[in-house]
């Protein structure tokens, strides 16, 4: 389609546009600086800064931002105009290459987790060139790092691209062991599915839980749910598919490879997968898809809901993270070859991520801990909260036969056969797909599953990234002095699979007995968030992150804190939002349904104590003993938020919201979404998962 390959990339000052607009040795100093890493002069930046100015002033764009993501989750921008005064009363539009690469914003507003007090502003956000800027909404945005007045990181990108070049200098080792002299640079590659909800605007408009939390805390199971399977890879319903449109369209204008899009399990889900690419590029478009999800939805009449879980008893919403190793000659590292077995360079990769993901479970899963991804993480819809890896058979049999140093006869490729001739016949995957496994190899790449859809991949790529470069530092040491390289490496691949297979489990993880399993293998099953996010600061975990340069013991402490009070904050707002809604909703129209069932009661007896009042009574009776728990429930959960309130540390308020709070809102809910059964639609407060969940048309 002509118009796509017109518009793709159209707002993106890409490597295209600079190649164009750039004198030639700037463009090729910028490359090595990109490519290489290697360090910027305030020459080459001023040259980029007036190419870029104005290329924007060219798109309509009046103002820039230096874009950043800061530990809040979500991304942050204050615009300055180019417009300056030229002294004569008249004004000049510039933008220097000192403006291009440092920014000044507040920081004081910012979770720092303690690195700095609140009165100290000073915050300083720095060019990323290796992620091009482009325009949204009329504004030139500059894709930065932040950190604070000491140098400290205050954000998600910095520990990424740190983590980036620790694996790229370990990976460049082993590979220059291999005889790989053409390599220049290794880079991690990432691919994040996004699944998301829509839901009609006016019914969104009338839940205040939706609103305040993405999610809905009261809510009685539909008739229908998921059971029928009928929406999986269902028609689009039109209203969707024009939303789809136009949202590829925006995504397509940034340079966002979006291409895939479907109905996902549940009623009113879907997803959008995007071609993979570069690590942090991958980030920054996934924070802008989700962004711009959201506005086009709004566009249509919807919302998009991004929340783990909106709804309970339906499955929620996670973020495939397709991770892999990719060489700048075009080399995916991840690629076992037609001979896997006969690979040692694919092996010794291999070994490194299971080795890295064995020794590391506990940083993999902090990574996607958050209040709304224990809802699903464990559920029958998500990977268990327990960290696996899945191989398939063909690779399971290849270790195992190096592990015992017998002989492995292979696989031979088998074509698929459907049974009617009619129907092509294709090579067969050499292994199956296993949606149960948190950690899937999937051909060329490791599908980590377990990350929500409301989170930024930063964080788990942050952690994976550097684990997995601790490992290839110590292979490449251990491998450099070798006398015979391939033996060593045989006996290196042997060992590490022998020490930590235990981490490798190709069956059912929704099974029972695999929880049972994990604990006698010495596998973890961090349940929560407050579980989880304590091992971050043990001093293994702490170490490595310092050994690889990607977080300071300062750093990684303070992410310790913000993540807990992150929890504690989330689960308050959900307390009190439950709390208001009862109060003020719920409470007062079932007060008011009995009361006119009292009054029926009474008006029918008055008449006649022969007319039959079963239904009235028997629904009073009911609806007024599940106020009266709701009532006193609600006077628990408010009981239970003044207690938190009174606490000072953030690590008690943590573990007393898993403890107390949360089960004083699941008591208030459970008599709730009851009442909601046998009160009419036309008294209860706000639209049912009936409405919500079928109502686009």
């Amino acid at each position: 389609m002509d118009q796509v390959t017109e518009i793709f990339g159209q707002n993106v000052f890409d490597e295209e546009t600079m190649r164009e607009r750039l004198p030639k040795d700037t463009f090729r100093e910028l490359q090595k600086t990109t490519q290489e890493g290697k360090p910027l002069n305030i020459k080459i930046a001023n040259a980029v800064a007036h190419a870029m100015k104005s290329w924007a002033l060219e798109k309509g764009a009046t103002h820039y931002t230096h874009w950043f993501q800061p530990m809040t989750g979500v991304t942050a921008e204050k615009h300055d105009g180019f417009i300056n005064p030229d002294g004569n009363g008249k004004i000049v539009m510039s933008f220097s290459g000192k403006e291009l690469i440092k920014g000044e914003p507040d920081a004081s507003s910012f979770p720092s987790g303690g690195l700095r007090a609140t009165f100290e502003a000073r915050g300083y956000t720095a060019w990323d060139p290796t992620s091009p800027a482009f325009i949204k909404n009329g504004v030139l945005c500059i894709p930065t790092a932040f950190c604070s007045y000491s140098g400290h990181a205050l954000d998600k990108k910095t520990p990424l691209l740190r983590s980036m070049e620790a694996i790229n200098k370990q990976a460049m080792r082993v590979l220059k062991l291999f005889g790989n002299e053409d390599v220049k640079t290794v880079n991690t590659t990432v691919g994040p599915e996004q699944e998301y909800f829509l839901i009609d605007k006016e019914y969104y408009s009338q839940r205040k839980d939706l609103q305040y939390t993405g999610r809905t805390l009261f809510g009685a199971p539909t008739p229908k749910g998921q059971e029928m399977e009928d929406h999986y890879f269902g028609t689009i319903k039109s209203r969707v598919q024009a939303f789809m449109n136009d949202l590829n369209q925006e995504l397509w204008k940034l340079g966002i490879l979006a291409k895939t899009e479907h109905n996902e399990v549940a009623p009113a889900q879907f997803e959008l997968a995007p071609v993979f690419t570069t690590t942090n590029m991958a980030v920054d478009h996934n924070q802008l898809t989700m962004e711009i999800i959201q506005r086009v939805a709004k566009k249509h009449g919807l919302v998009a809901l991004l929340h783990e879980k909106p709804f309970e008893g339906i499955n929620g919403s996670g973020k495939h993270n397709n991770w892999s190793l990719s060489t700048d000659t075009g080399v995916n590292l991840l690629e076992p070859g037609d001979t896997p077995y006969e690979n040692a360079q694919f092996l010794l990769f291999l070994a490194a991520v299971i080795k890295a993901v064995d020794e590391h479970q506990d940083l993999l899963r902090l990574s996607v801990a958050t209040a709304g991804n224990d809802h699903r993480l464990g559920a029958n819809e998500a990977p268990p909260a327990i960290i696996s890896i899945f191989l398939g058979e063909e690779l399971a049999e290849v270790i195992d036969a190096l592990e015992s140093e017998s002989p492995y006869g292979g696989h031979d490729k088998e074509l698929m056969k459907i049974g009617a001739s009619v129907l092509p016949k294709f090579p067969k995957d050499s292994t199956d797909r296993n949606r149960t496994s948190p950690f899937a190899f999937t051909g060329n790449k490791f599908e980590f599953r377990m990350p929500g859809s409301n989170l930024s991949v930063s964080s788990p790529n942050i952690m994976l990234n550097a684990a997995v470069a601790d490992v290839l530092e110590e292979f490449a040491d251990a491998l450099e002095g070798a006398d015979d390289l391939y033996d060593a490496v045989h006996d290196l691949v042997k060992d590490t699979i022998h020490e930590h297979k235990r981490i490798i489990f190709n069956g059912n993880g929704y099974d029972d007995a695999w929880i049972e399993e994990a604990e006698s293998r010495g596998l973890l099953n961090l349940k929560t968030t407050p579980d989880a996010l304590p091992y971050s600061i043990l001093d293994k975990n702490v170490e490595l992150l310092e050994r690889q340069h990607v977080l300071s013991r300062d750093e990684t402490l303070s992410r310790y804190e913000i993540m807990m009070d992150e929890y504690v904050k989330t689960l308050n707002i959900e307390a009190q939002t439950m709390s208001d809604m009862a109060k003020k909703e719920i409470l007062p129209a079932v007060s008011a349904f009995t009361g006119g069932l009292s009054e029926t009661i009474l008006a029918k007896t008055s008449v006649s104590d022969q007319i039959p009042v079963t239904y009235e009574a028997a629904t009073l009776e009911t609806a007024s003993v599940l106020l009266a728990e709701a009532y006193q429930a609600l006077e628990a959960l408010d009981a239970a938020i003044a207690e938190m309130h009174a606490m000072e540390g953030f690590e008690e308020k943590a573990f007393y919201v898993r403890d107390a709070l949360i089960p004083a809102m699941d008591a208030l809910r459970a008599p709730c979404d009851k009442l909601e059964t046998i009160v009419s639609d036309t008294v209860w407060p706000f639209p049912t998962y009936g409405k919500l969940l079928f109502g686009i048309i």
